[in-house]
């Protein structure tokens, strides 16, 4: 039976396109259009259109795409919603607070029409939709979806759940529970990698660490030039431990979250004693850029004590290669995302599946685990 699409977009020309590529699929097919989210809700609510899936705008008068998904929220209403947003920095932004707010994941809506008309852009949107559906998105091995950007047929199970945001309480109630322990005198690192549901994962876990970390966090979430600077930015204002996109040549600083920056693969290098961030542009591997498995092999036989390796909802397998070769020189701590609190099993099962993993377990109960492996009580 083919899956019922609505499309959300106040462009006539782009209601036209999406709604092309997505009857060019067989197993899809395109059932209502809204100009806004004021019609789209009222479809859903008034007219009780049922359907699988929405496409949907960011900017669009009377209501945009972030109220819209406000309001799915209010009036309890589950739909899997996927955001098509330009690069740019306020819709950067934007698009961080819609997958905050519900969306499954978002597609780079391309800057120019020629750009809109050709395949990557076309597979894109269909991988996106057979990943948030469950299918097989085989078909479109050679596209990227944004937040993930890897090869869709390393995917083998996925699972969708809605989390919720932290309370002001669960966010400021912990923090002074924490204490600096005798193990302090240990040099520790955590390095976490993510992709699909990564920043709402994010989200639940790093406002939860304390100010005082007494050592450096390192983050691989996988999102194109643009994206990362916004997640960082809405991380720190919601957290008391520092986060910030990382900065090529910065000296790693206890206390601080550093976010990959997208587009740039983020290594460790020892450089005078100190160990700094280093940002290239070397290609991507298995189309991601930044890739979690070069930044876990760029820490392979730098001077930490323990590193605690946690690998979080996403598709494909980014992140187990990497361990693996910074186990073998490094004395190492893997906490994989148990999968019913995931979006998407597949970068945690595959860790996993190697047996690389110390700890299995719920996203509610990462966080804890992060501050004590580190030596925080």
């Amino acid at each position: 039976m083919q899956k019922k699409v609505l499309i959300v977009d106040d462009s006539a020309l782009m209601r036209r396109v999406l709604s092309d590529i997505i009857n060019s699929d067989e197993r899809f097919h395109v059932t209502k259009l809204a100009t806004n989210g004021l019609e789209a809700l009222n479809l859903l609510i008034q007219d009780k259109e049922e359907v699988d899936a929405i496409i949907l705008d960011i900017n669009m008068p009377k209501m945009g795409g972030l109220d819209f998904l406000k309001r799915l929220e209010q009036e309890n209403l589950k739909v899997i919603v996927i955001v098509v947003s330009t690069i740019a920095k306020d819709g950067a932004k934007e698009t961080i607070d819609a997958l905050e707010h519900g969306a499954f994941d978002f597609v780079t809506k391309p800057e120019n029409f020629m750009d809109v008309k050709n395949d990557r852009f076309k597979n894109n949107i269909l991988n996106c939709l057979s990943l948030a559906l469950k299918l097989s998105p085989a078909t479109y091995q050679s596209a990227v979806v944004p937040t993930s950007q890897v090869a869709p047929k390393l995917i083998k199970e996925h699972k969708r759940e809605q989390i919720q945001e932290p309370s002001k309480e669960q966010i400021k109630e912990p923090m002074v529970q924490f204490q600096r322990t005798k193990r302090d005198n240990q040099k520790k690192l955590v390095a976490i990698a993510c992709s699909t549901g990564g920043p709402k994962a994010l989200q639940r876990i790093i406002p939860l660490l304390p100010e005082k970390m007494g050592c450096s966090v390192l983050i691989v979430q996988h999102m194109p030039v643009g994206f990362t600077a916004s997640l960082a930015n809405r991380l720190n204002e919601l957290s008391k431990i520092q986060v910030q996109e990382a900065v090529d040549g910065e000296i790693l600083r206890d206390d601080v979250v550093y976010i990959a920056k997208g587009g740039n693969q983020m290594r460790i290098e020892s450089q005078g004693g100190n160990n700094r961030i280093t940002l290239t542009s070397e290609p991507a591997r298995n189309g991601l850029r930044p890739c979690a498995d070069i930044m876990y092999e760029s820490l392979a036989g730098l001077d930490y004590d323990e590193i605690t390796c946690v690998v979080l909802t996403g598709m494909g397998s980014d992140g187990t290669q990497g361990i693996k070769r910074l186990k073998e020189k490094n004395n190492i701590y893997v906490i994989a995302q148990e999968e019913t609190s995931c979006t998407v099993y597949g970068m945690p099962k595959v860790v996993v599946d190697n047996g690389l993993a110390n700890e299995i377990i719920t996203l509610d109960k990462v966080a804890s685990a992060i501050t004590k492996n580190s030596g925080v009580h």
